[in-house]
């Protein structure tokens, strides 16, 4: 049972933490291909998405090979701290709203893309953003106790699936449920920022992960499994969700700044709030 709860947490972790990720990520897409026809919109987001679920899967067992790799494992605890921090830094230095680098600039105008070169870019996109998820959910998930299901490359079984499923339902939510959390972000900005914070703590996770191999030893290799840091990590973790949530007063989204409708444009069976 205790395994179970364990499992269990950390997904829901990695589902919240896709779900503030995902908003972002939808909006930009909406933008990408909010120049075609409307026959086309979906169209070009679906091709897009379906190449993004191939490169998810392919990069997940290809990770799974390599996660007990240090030098992988410090590229990606780098990788990690360093959006998080740019991201941060750029939120507090320009003072930008959460969705303002998303929004078009209609004094730049400038030639669309046809319909397969937005496809190809809508590609581009949903891989970048997979990188960060992936990431984020193979140094959740590595610490994890043994589950006793078979090994998938490097991983665990029940590690591997606990990150597929991260990955699953974050690209289920990016196309049917980010006007929801796009709308969370829009009221309440200060969780984008908590959202990245997280990031950059689950970077620490991973670095320490990194320093415990035993072919660099910097720490003992049993501290990353320790209950001390275990417990630490989601204390922690829980503290910059409930800060970043208390701590961001609930705004009014005007209707010429709300970005849920760009959004809802392109999911299916929504219709435009009015």
């Amino acid at each position: 049972m205790e395994l179970l709860l364990e499992y269990g947490w950390v997904l829901l972790v990695l589902i919240a933490l896709e779900g503030l990720l995902a908003a972002d990520n939808a909006l930009v897409l909406a933008i990408m291909v909010k120049h075609l026809p409307e026959n086309q919109r979906k169209k070009a987001l679906f091709y897009g998405l379906l190449g993004a679920f191939v490169f998810r899967i392919g990069s997940l067992f290809l990770i799974s090979f390599l996660v007990d790799v240090w030098q992988v494992q410090a590229i990606g605890a780098l990788y990690l701290l360093y959006i998080s921090i740019n991201h941060t830094l750029k939120h507090f230095i320009k003072g930008k709203k959460p969705t303002e680098d998303a929004k078009p600039k209609p004094d730049k105008p400038k030639k669309q893309s046809g319909f397969w070169m937005t496809v190809f870019k809508v590609e581009v996109a949903d891989i970048a953003f997979a990188v960060d998820s992936i990431l984020a959910a193979v140094a959740l998930a590595v610490a994890l106790p043994p589950s006793g299901l078979p090994n998938i490359g490097g991983l665990d079984g029940g590690q591997f699936i606990v990150i597929f499923l991260g990955g699953f339902i974050g690209l289920i939510i990016m196309r049917f449920a980010a006007s929801y959390f796009v709308k969370l972000l829009q009221q309440r900005p200060g969780l984008e920022v908590a959202a990245f914070l997280i990031v950059g703590w689950v970077g620490v996770k991973l670095a320490v992960i990194t320093l415990a191999h035993p072919d660099v030893a910097l720490i003992d290799h049993h501290f990353p499994e320790s209950s001390i840091w275990k417990a630490s990590f989601y204390i922690v973790l829980v503290l910059i969700a409930v800060i970043g949530w208390f701590g961001s007063s609930k705004e009014k989204v005007q209707d010429e700044d709300n970005a849920i409708k760009e959004v809802e444009e392109q999911q299916p069976g929504k219709t435009l709030q009015g």
